[in-house]
């Protein structure tokens, strides 16, 4: 972790699924495993795939994929410090927390776009 950067790490707790950090600021990323970013004000954006069950009663019927873009702005990013921005699925709905250092939650995804 470069000391003069905040490290973000992602990590999605629906199993198997995509979680990829798209934006900063506006900017399009090349690696999409992970945001660094300078201390103070910033706004992410995350892609997260996730599959949605099947109305059937087979475990393998038609589960639906759905691709969602989630914004999480947060002020006060600090140097030297590890960030854990967290994805889960509530069947439709995608939510996104960042986690600072202690575990607690400094930031809700407040935008969610999906496609379909």
């Amino acid at each position: 972790v470069d000391s003069k950067q905040a490290w973000i790490d992602l990590y999605t707790v629906t199993p198997g699924k995509v979680l990829m950090a798209d934006r900063l600021d506006g900017q399009r990323l090349n690696d999409g495993r992970f945001f660094q970013v300078t201390p103070g004000k910033h706004e992410l954006v995350v892609r997260f795939d996730f599959e949605v069950p099947g109305g059937g009663s087979d475990l393998f019927d038609g589960g639906t994929e759905r691709l969602c873009y989630m914004i999480i702005k947060y002020d006060h990013f600090d140097a030297g410090q590890r960030y854990l921005l967290e994805a889960r699925s509530m069947a439709f709905t995608p939510e996104a927390r960042l986690f600072n250092a202690k575990r607690e939650i400094v930031a809700e995804a407040r935008q969610i776009n999906c496609i379909p």
